[in-house]
């Protein structure tokens, strides 16, 4: 009761006097605190990446390789955790991811996220039949319509009346050529949904394709026929003659084949050996090597009723353009053929047909094709030609 007594009574003057020594004492104390820098901010220059990373303010998931915050990562953590989630809500989460990138078109990691729905091997069906169907969806974007046709028919096995499923597994089916499974498919949806146009209109262009389908592998049936019929002839024919070829065992009947037959030379390669018209006279490829120049012409149809001369008048109509001497004429030439197997040369007598050249014994048949040398008779070049690696020179 004292001090109540003996209080003083403040004007105002004497207040804002002692409020104004406080705020002085206050800021001397401020001032005499240590100073140190704050560091835990955003720096000014990046503060803009560095909010596009928390989780609270990102704008797009994090991509493979990305730094991931530590904040996410945890919120991560949580919802993958086994612990902190059932089977059906992890399944759930990989469902929520995948949808996510769906709506971006990363069919490929939507295909990753619904797979790791699956593996949590989540027994609610329904779950499981719509991550079947969703992945089946990001498979046929990306035109896997195998794996597509497959994801959509095992979301029908969990949910036999999955119309979705059902319309995607029948538009896998159309596109794989399955014609009978996209009718069956499309026949399902309309017992549910007679008014179902997508169906009627895929069912429509599925059976159109069938028969397109079946009439183009009767057509390659009658021709795959046609072609070993020909193929047979033409084999018989070569048997006939003893028509001997560089790839095969001497002595040994040749084990003809289309490959055998296909020549060898870039220019003759579509002009394979074969028969006329008439299955009379073979028709063969040819080349001619002009050892003086290292070049080559080749004949793509070569009947073996033309003697040689008959060849050298069509390869000499015109002048070769690198024969500067015009040494190259018809009756100013030799033609020779090579028999690897023996290591000699022959010559080739020029009135003699091709057929009567193919049959002489130590004639080959050389990838594919008929292949002779050609030289300016009686010269260097001929005897340098009948000397290289020292081969002898056989008369036929």
């Amino acid at each position: 009761m004292e001090n109540l007594a003996t209080k003083k009574n403040w004007t105002d003057e004497e207040r804002l006097e002692l409020a104004a020594q406080l705020d002085a004492q206050l800021d001397q104390f401020i001032d005499g605190l240590e100073k140190k820098r704050y560091e835990e901010g955003w720096p000014e220059d990046r503060w803009q990446e560095e909010m596009d990373k928390h989780p609270f303010f990102m704008k797009r998931a994090p991509q493979p390789g990305d730094e991931v915050h530590p904040m996410f990562e945890g919120l991560q953590k949580l919802k993958y955790d086994p612990e902190e989630n059932t089977l059906e809500e992890l399944a759930l989460n990989y469902k929520e991811d995948g949808n996510f990138y769906m709506k971006h078109k990363k069919f490929r990691m939507a295909i990753y996220s619904f797979s790791e729905g699956i593996k949590t091997k989540c027994e609610n069906p329904d779950v499981l039949a719509v991550l079947y169907n969703n992945r089946s969806a990001a498979h046929y974007f990306i035109k896997n319509h195998r794996s597509a046709l497959s994801d959509a028919q095992r979301a029908l096995f969990y949910k036999p009346d999955y119309t979705k499923a059902r319309w995607r597994a029948a538009q896998c089916a159309f596109e794989l050529e399955k014609f009978d499974v996209c009718t069956q498919l499309c026949e399902e949806l309309l017992e549910v949904d007679i008014d179902h146009k997508d169906a009627k209109a895929l069912l429509h262009k599925n059976k159109m394709r069938k028969i397109d389908a079946e009439r183009n592998q009767r057509k390659e049936a009658a021709e795959f026929k046609r072609r070993l019929t020909r193929f047979h002839k033409l084999k018989d024919a070569l048997e006939q003659r003893a028509t001997k070829f560089d790839d095969q065992p001497i002595n040994k009947r040749p084990n003809i084949t289309e490959d055998l037959l296909r020549p060898k030379f870039l220019p003759l390669e579509d002009y394979p050996v074969h028969l006329d018209e008439d299955g009379s006279s073979l028709i063969w490829p040819a080349a001619f090597s002009y050892p003086e120049f290292l070049l080559s012409d080749f004949q793509q149809q070569l009947p073996e009723t033309a003697t040689m001369m008959d060849c050298l008048n069509t390869l000499f109509a015109e002048p070769l353009p690198c024969d500067k001497t015009l040494s190259y004429r018809p009756d100013n030439v030799h033609v020779y053929y090579e028999n690897r197997k023996a290591g000699c040369v022959h010559k080739v007598t020029l009135s003699k047909t091709l057929r009567e050249i193919i049959n002489e014994k130590g004639f080959f048949v050389s990838g594919g094709a008929l292949l002779f040398y050609v030289v300016p008779k009686d010269t260097r070049i001929e005897q340098e030609f009948i000397h290289q690696q020292r081969r002898p020179l056989v008369y036929s």
